[in-house]
């Protein structure tokens, strides 16, 4: 995949994953990169457990890559979250 490609897919997976678990974007900067890191962090969990990962531009890849940026933006809320 083209850098440009990982730079789109970042941004779709990002701002998705975004809305699900925090209910707005981030920003574009932010989004690219959740998504760009989600599509890394989904792409190795896919292959974990025995499916492929992030390939060619497709639908498959903004699921992997969506999974990965929503687990991803958990456990960053997780571990930010101040103590009550």
């Amino acid at each position: 995949m083209s850098i440009l490609a990982w730079i789109l897919l970042g941004l779709i997976a990002g701002f998705i994953a975004s809305k699900l678990v925090s209910g707005s974007g981030k920003g574009i900067v932010v989004d690219i990169v959740i998504g760009i890191v989600g599509a890394v962090l989904g792409g190795w969990l896919f292959s974990v457990f025995g499916m492929s990962g992030v390939g060619a531009f497709s639908l498959y890849s903004l699921l992997v890559a969506t999974v990965g940026a929503v687990i991803l933006l958990l456990i960053y809320h997780a571990v930010t979250r101040a103590p009550h």
